[in-house]
């Protein structure tokens, strides 16, 4: 069976959530302390929703506003969201540091201002990374990435990238 490519047509169901959805939000501080990202995962988005981490499925997509992941640099905020099974998280826009961190742990993210205002939580949506989103019969342009980001996205992460690269691939 082919493993999925970050470029190839996938389609999801949404989880809408709002503006500025910080880190806080994603993985609260209290429970950074656990020994894994698996046992963080209950708690993701839990002062938001506390329900929301037990209903997201494999393949799920987040669809948010602005300034997703603004707050602490902390990488377990992709981690849990990637973990979880998110397929991507499409937002108006991203802090730098989360959309660096999301990247380098293989979660893919695509910007775009107009879809949050287009669906409602439950939808189903198909993305094709690069090229276009397609959401209740309308298309919305989906940014392609540079190529070393999609090879960082295909590895799934920056460290089995540059395993990958160096000839150290398990």
């Amino acid at each position: 069976m082919k493993n999925s490519s970050v470029t190839d047509e996938f389609e999801g169901r949404v989880w809408l959530l709002g503006d500025d959805i910080d880190t806080d939000i994603i993985i609260p501080t209290e429970y950074l302390a656990l020994p894994t990202i698996e046992a963080m995962k209950p708690y993701a988005f839990s002062p938001l929703r506390p329900e929301l981490a037990g209903l997201i499925r494999p393949g799920d997509i987040i669809v948010a506003g602005r300034n997703f992941g603004c707050g602490s640099s902390r990488e377990q905020a992709p981690e849990v969201i990637k973990a979880l099974g998110i397929r991507c998280v499409i937002a108006a826009s991203f802090a730098r540091i989360f959309f660096r961190n999301s990247i380098n742990n293989g979660l893919l993210l695509i910007e775009n201002a107009d879809l949050h205002d287009a669906v409602q939580e439950g939808d189903r949506i198909r993305v094709k990374a690069g090229e276009k989103i397609v959401a209740g019969g309308r298309q919305f342009p989906a940014a392609s990435l540079p190529d070393n980001l999609l090879e960082i996205l295909e590895a799934g992460g920056l460290v089995k990238a540059m395993r990958r690269r160096n000839g150290l691939e398990d």
